[in-house]
């Protein structure tokens, strides 16, 4: 299944706070898991309002982060956004267990 990924960030590892993110990395993959697209984007500041925002407007399903507060999560998954918390790693690690996890499922 195809997927487009969304995760906080702040240098080369997931951000410590979905809140505090000052860029975040979207990433697209088709149905067997390989990246097409990938890009980062800068906020303008941080805030789990627009990241919200952001992850809805760009059709976003799945939220790759570390702290997250409760609130936003549940609203995340209410939209029917994935939401795998408490990752703290270098976001390329974040991506590729991700990728390995969803290739075991099929």
């Amino acid at each position: 299944m195809a997927h487009k990924l969304l995760i906080p960030i702040q240098g080369d590892d997931v951000a410590p706070r979905f809140d505090l993110a000052g860029e975040v990395l979207i990433i697209e993959t088709d149905d067997q898991g390989a990246i097409l697209r990938e890009r980062t984007m800068v906020m303008p500041q941080g805030s789990a309002e627009d990241l919200c925002t952001l992850i809805l407007t760009e059709d976003v399903d799945t939220v790759i982060c570390n702290g997250i507060e409760d609130e936003y999560y549940q609203y995340l998954v209410w939209k029917k956004v994935a939401v795998h918390d408490c990752v703290m790693e270098h976001y390329r690690e974040a991506v590729d267990s991700f990728l390995a996890k969803q290739n075991e499922t099929k």
